[in-house]
């Protein structure tokens, strides 16, 4: 036999391997009462939150589709060195964050989850390194605000959830990720997991983007993970994955390795501790093998058993394998359609303050849609008509502070930002009251701030833009610093309450009075 067909002959054995371990007795059976048992635990699980995690979908659909054992963990042994090979690379890895710590340090169960939920909660769509600063003011001093951190909504569901705690549980945090889902708003499966495994050690699987990336390269999953039976893989998959003796963190290591090794589009694969179990590396190296022997005429080497029809879990026909991505091959996802385009007018009105300090008026978004609960300068829809767009601007602010000189209404500029699904203009406005009796009272859901109480209110980082392009135009009383006048919030240094806000956090009453929506507690 020459050595190039004892080559050949060798990737062929490989090639087949998975096929032939397939079709074992022992391993069919095995894969089936895995089957079973995933189903089985799968049914356990809460329904999630539709804001939280993967969606969790109806296990039958997943039953009925074809999927390859290949795309599984189907050897015990396997599962064990891929626990063991991710928990020694997290040990030695693994970043110092300020919520590990607390989860590590903390005795008490209950200020130990509150400390897991909180992160979790600041960390959806939220990158770590935005994170740190402000989750360290939130836990040092309970009712700092949000603003900054966007998708605001989360922070008044964090407040929601920790009332509860306090009112209606005694001050005593859900155990299990069932009841954790189960009774507090805002949280769904993922953070319900996150919180059970870390807090608690509930040996339940969670997974989050990171977790999703991994999974999906290291049993070569091309399908949209956000599709129904994708997700659904995925979580039994990190259910079957988690070690039931650090299941904390296991999860954590999961989800370190998918933001910091297997990244989205760099991935660092040899530094991956787990790289000779990933089912996406061996494709690549297969793929550079059959390049570099130039195999012209060979047949398509398969990577699921062949005779179970379309596979859902690989890689769509419409995009097939792509030589210059790499493991970047998996997962595929779905076209994300762009942000929809919408105008508005907005309006800085400015008076004197009753001590001679500058005010501008604040007016409360609705408790529900875009930036629910937050506080905003006036604004109305985009008008194509200037006259038209000055007329309606100015019945605005007439709304909230009476009578105003039309002819001061000055157009400064424009303001784009966009958030996750909208590209919002701002055309932005400013109207000085100079010389005038200042305004006093106004309806409910406004307030005149002065500077420093904006820089501090539950403002979104639009406002901001919008405020910078004020004080760069208008030569009234807020001129002055650009950059240091409007910096975050969590940039400044603040008075500290110290840790005994925290401690004092679970107690009988959390006051309902206070205007920002979201405090944790008062």
């Amino acid at each position: 036999m020459t050595p190039l067909v004892s080559r050949l002959s060798r990737l062929w054995a490989i090639m087949r391997k998975p096929r032939a371990a397939v079709g074992s007795g022992h391993r069919k059976q095995a894969a089936s009462q895995e089957g079973r048992q995933k189903h089985a635990k799968s049914n356990s699980q809460a329904k999630p939150s539709a804001c939280d995690g993967l969606a969790r979908q109806p296990e039958e659909v997943v039953l009925q589709a074809s999927v390859s054992p290949y795309h599984l963990f189907r050897d015990v042994a396997e599962v064990t060195a891929f626990r063991g090979s991710l928990l020694s690379w997290y040990d030695q890895e693994k970043r110092d964050l300020p919520w590990r710590r607390r989860a590590e340090d903390e005795v008490d169960p209950d200020r130990r989850a509150y400390a897991v939920w909180v992160s979790e909660v600041m960390l959806q769509q939220t990158q770590v390194a935005t994170v740190i600063n402000y989750y360290t003011g939130w836990m040092q001093e309970v009712n700092q605000l949000w603003a900054g951190l966007g998708y605001y909504s989360r922070g008044r569901r964090l407040q929601e959830g920790a009332r509860k705690v306090v009112e209606e549980l005694g001050g005593h945090m859900p155990r299990t990720a069932e009841t954790l889902q189960q009774l507090l708003p805002g949280v769904g499966r993922y953070t319900a997991g996150a919180i059970a495994s870390i807090a608690f050690g509930q040996a339940t699987g969670v997974v989050d983007g990171n977790v999703a990336r991994v999974l999906c390269r290291v049993r070569a999953i091309g399908a949209d993970p956000s599709s129904t039976l994708v997700s659904q893989r995925l979580w039994g998959l990190a259910q079957q994955l988690v070690d039931p003796a650090r299941p904390g963190d296991f999860n954590q290591a999961a989800m370190e390795l998918g933001a910091t090794v297997c990244t989205p589009q760099r991935p660092l694969c040899s530094q991956c501790p787990v790289q000779s179990l990933c089912r996406a590396r061996q494709r690549v190296e297969r793929e550079q093998l059959l390049a570099s022997w130039s195999l012209s005429g060979s047949p398509d080497v398969e990577e699921c058993a062949p005779n179970t029809g379309q596979c859902q879990l690989c890689l769509p026909a419409s995009e097939p394998w792509d030589q210059t991505l790499g493991v970047v091959n998996f997962p595929r996802k779905a076209s994300r359609k762009p942000p929809r385009e919408e105008s508005s007018a907005t309006c800085v009105l400015e008076q004197p303050g009753a001590l001679g300090g500058a005010q501008i008026l604040l007016v409360q978004r609705p408790n529900s849609g875009l930036l629910a609960g937050l506080w905003e300068f006036p604004s109305v829809t985009w008008e194509p008509s200037e006259q038209l767009q000055r007329k309606a601007l100015l019945q605005e602010l007439q709304r909230w502070a009476g009578p105003l000189p039309a002819t001061r209404l000055r157009h400064l500029g424009e303001v784009v930002h966009t958030f996750s699904h909208i590209k919002l203009t701002y055309q932005v406005y400013g109207l000085a009251l100079e010389g005038q009796t200042p305004v006093t009272t106004v309806p409910a859901g406004a307030r005149w701030l002065t500077q420093e109480e904006f820089h501090t209110a539950a403002v979104s980082t639009a406002m901001k833009k919008v405020f910078r392009v004020y004080q760069g135009q208008q030569p009234g009383t807020c001129k002055g610093s650009k950059r240091s006048q409007v910096s975050s919030p969590c940039s400044r240094k603040k008075p500290c309450m110290g840790q005994q806000v925290l401690d004092n956090f679970f107690r009988p009453h959390i006051s309902t009075d206070a205007p920002n929506l979201n405090s944790a507690a008062q």
